[in-house]
């Protein structure tokens, strides 16, 4: 299916028409989950870029209006949610524009205070109350969950990246975190807190975007930023502002190996193999030297 501005226009046309004479454009380079269009100044457009994104639609619908009460930071605020059509048999969401620069592509100063922000927005967001959130599963592709649930992706990976990475070492850091047990009641939890995700302005911390896969369980995914973005300096600020124990943390690094071995191995249908790949083998020789 080509997801493209034409499309939007046609949709914003036949369903919102107060918002067919502002100008559309893509958002570049886009996500992965779902193709982001500028709609105006104020406005985005998201649309899930296959059938297995659909079930974040009306969870962020539902919920990043109460999330946002409760939180310290601006995240995205749903303005309209669009219906599944002939041309695109999906449901769609419209935003507010949030501006901000993905920490991936500013400059931080103070990496040790970003990691501190950091840590205070997902104390927040576990603190937030509501006994009928969504638990892990399908809609949060297990995020939340124990991360013994890749454990067949980790094996293969393990099998695939012998004599690239120290596969003994790497079996050590997953076997520690499947010998832990989830005993904490549900919290809420981002599941993707990567700089992509993250927006600064004047350097600071100041908006968590990309909601899709949330929900209530075990916060552990949350912590793989610790490796994929922090020196050992922040790394450190960032696991003492939060009240997690050893075992969360076993399974965080567990979370960050997961995805770093399946970049690495060439799994994830990235559009840069090599170069993703070799800052996936850094993520992986990061986690391996503290394990």
């Amino acid at each position: 299916m080509t997801i493209d501005d034409a499309l939007v226009g046609r949709l914003i046309d036949e369903q919102f028409p107060r918002w067919s004479d502002l100008p559309i454009r893509q958002v570049r380079p886009g996500g992965w989950d779902n193709r982001t269009f500028r709609l105006g100044n104020e406005l985005l457009v998201r649309l899930p870029s296959a059938d297995g994104y659909v079930e974040a639609v009306a969870k962020e619908q539902r919920w990043l209006p109460v999330l946002a009460a409760n939180l310290p930071l601006e995240i995205p605020e749903p303005v309209g949610l669009g219906e599944p059509t002939a041309e695109f048999p999906r449901p769609w969401s419209v935003y507010r524009w949030i501006d901000g620069r993905p920490a991936g592509d500013a400059p931080i100063d103070d990496l040790t205070g970003f990691a501190r922000d950091t840590a205070a927005f997902l104390r927040a967001l576990a603190g937030v109350q509501t006994p009928d959130g969504p638990l892990a599963g399908t809609h949060s592709f297990w995020r939340g969950a124990h991360p013994r649930v890749y454990d067949d992706d980790v094996r293969r990976c393990i099998g695939r990246l012998d004599g690239v990475i120290d596969v003994d070492a790497a079996r050590r850091v997953w076997e520690a975190a499947l010998s832990t047990e989830i005993t904490a009641p549900a919290v809420w939890f981002h599941g993707d807190i990567a700089h992509g995700n993250l927006l600064l302005r004047g350097g600071r911390l100041a908006a968590v975007i990309d909601f899709g896969t949330s929900g209530m369980g075990d916060p552990a995914c949350d912590l793989a930023i610790a490796w994929t973005m922090f020196d050992a300096p922040a790394r450190a600020t960032f696991r003492t502002a939060l009240p997690w124990d050893d075992a969360v943390w076993a399974r965080g690094r567990a979370w960050a190996l997961w995805k770093a071995m399946l970049v690495a191995a060439g799994d994830t249908g990235s559009h840069d193999p090599e170069g993703e790949s070799r800052k996936a083998r850094a993520v992986i020789e990061r986690i391996l030297s503290e394990a």
